[in-house]
């Protein structure tokens, strides 16, 4: 059988563009598949700019706490590609194997008979094959890229939408605007279907609201309907059937307990009889690697300085920023230690608006490459936007040289945070030995 990577590398080739956003195509090759989006269990649909897939793992965890299958669709990998797509197992989901991701992605290459089909589209096809010829008793399924031409949005009848919070991003598919872009994510809302919104700007809201309202769909918003909150070292979740007294989620930071409410708001709202039990250990379970991900062990771990913190988040927009920043500001004040930043970003995200949040906070910016297929923003640049903001920098060739320069430096140990991009977080998770899992 044809490895996985090999098929993977055909389907790149038979499309021009990287991503080009339209249904027509997959529905064409799902067509050829024998419908397989027709038997899938019943789907939760995520879509949003921040936060999609720290939900998910909260509705997982909480799923298969209560003895559920679950099937999970996420994007992008991190190190490995079959990182995508989990399978229901006995005893919780097991990321795809290579056989049955081969065979999944052979039966694509075939039904496509040559004809144009995007790579994104083309494996969404896939997982949708896997998905529907394995059993599970709910879909959890993240968009790619916006929502009304995504891939992913051949579902007529979700159990529920759920849109994590908007900001601007991949503004040359999307928008410019958050109304803009707030369009295109309500493009899962379906006729019917419960919306669960997270928090949100007014301007976003008001996009959705007017959606579901067309749909027909009933809106849970946060803030408004459901609200989560910590409280005494517990977190406090509220909706109208009552009070959940749950223990703190064991992902970092403030912004979790949002991703955690919205989380349960929508298992509430579609599976009303989860016991208490699947939701307290569903938080403390709940596993989202590279995000605010603490590294203790591996070979680029024993590269910093002895008792430094090493943290990991793909965070890779303004918002992001915004929210890590919040995070390395907590920990501050828990114990304090000198911020080191080692960001690597793409040249099409906003270095300046992600950099501006760590002005007062990092005591020095490292600005890594990041390699791959996606086009990475010069460190040089990155010193020079960081150093236009005030903030102290040099370049480096990667983390594995601006660890031993800090392992060099007479000071404290620190607190070092490796954000920008994702595909920079998968750089270093291959390199340090941790891959997810």
């Amino acid at each position: 059988m044809t490895a996985p990577d090999v098929l993977l590398g055909r389907l790149l080739d038979l499309h021009p563009k990287r991503i080009d956003l339209s249904l027509g195509r997959i529905q064409r090759l799902l067509t050829s598949l024998g419908e397989p989006q027709r038997r899938l269990p019943p789907v939760i649909h995520v879509a949003g700019t921040n936060g999609k897939g720290s939900t998910i793992a909260f509705m997982r965890a909480v799923l298969e706490a209560a003895g559920l299958g679950v099937h999970v669709y996420t994007s992008p990998h991190l190190v490995a590609f079959r990182e995508r797509i989990r399978l229901a197992a006995p005893g919780g989901g097991k990321l795809v194997s290579d056989e049955a991701l081969a065979e999944a992605l052979a039966a694509v290459e075939q039904a496509s008979a040559g004809e144009p089909i995007t790579f994104f589209e083309a494996t969404t096809a896939a997982a949708f094959k896997l998905f529907a010829d394995h059993r599970a008793d709910v879909l959890l399924l993240e968009v790619g890229l916006g929502g009304r031409f995504d891939a992913t949005n051949v579902i007529d009848a979700p159990a529920c939408a759920v849109i994590t919070p908007i900001s601007i991003d991949h503004v040359e598919f999307l928008g410019d605007s958050i109304a803009k872009i707030a369009f295109e994510k309500a493009g899962i809302i379906k006729a019917g279907a419960p919306v669960i919104v997270s928090a949100q700007s007014d301007e976003a809201v008001a996009v959705l609201e007017r959606e579901a309202a067309r749909q027909g769909a009933p809106l849970s918003l946060y803030g408004q309907d459901f609200l989560c909150r910590a409280e005494r070292g517990r977190m406090v979740y509220e909706d109208e059937s009552g009070l959940l007294d749950l223990p703190l989620p064991r992902l970092a930071g403030r912004h979790q307990l949002v991703n955690a409410g919205t989380a349960i708001a929508a298992l509430r709202r579609c599976l009303p009889d989860l016991s208490f039990a699947a939701f307290e250990t569903g938080v403390v379970k709940a596993n989202w690697p590279g995000r605010l991900q603490n590294i203790g062990r591996g070979r680029l771990a024993a590269l910093a300085p002895k008792g430094a913190e090493l943290w990991l988040d793909g965070g890779h927009n303004e918002a992001g920023a915004r929210v890590l920043a919040e995070a390395m500001a907590d920990c501050e004040d828990k114990a304090s230690r000198p911020l080191i930043l080692l960001y690597g970003g793409l040249q099409s995200k906003d270095a300046a608006g992600f950099l501006r949040h760590f002005v007062g906070l990092a005591a020095e910016v490292f600005a890594l490459p990041v390699r791959g297929e996606q086009a990475g923003r010069p460190p040089e640049q990155v010193v020079a936007i960081a150093r236009s903001l005030g903030l102290k920098a040099e370049s480096c060739s990667g983390a594995e040289e601006a660890l031993r320069a800090l392992a060099r430096h007479d000071s404290p140990p620190p607190r070092i945070l490796i954000a920008g991009s994702l595909y920079l977080v998968g750089e270093i998770l291959a390199a340090n030995g941790t891959p997810p899992e």
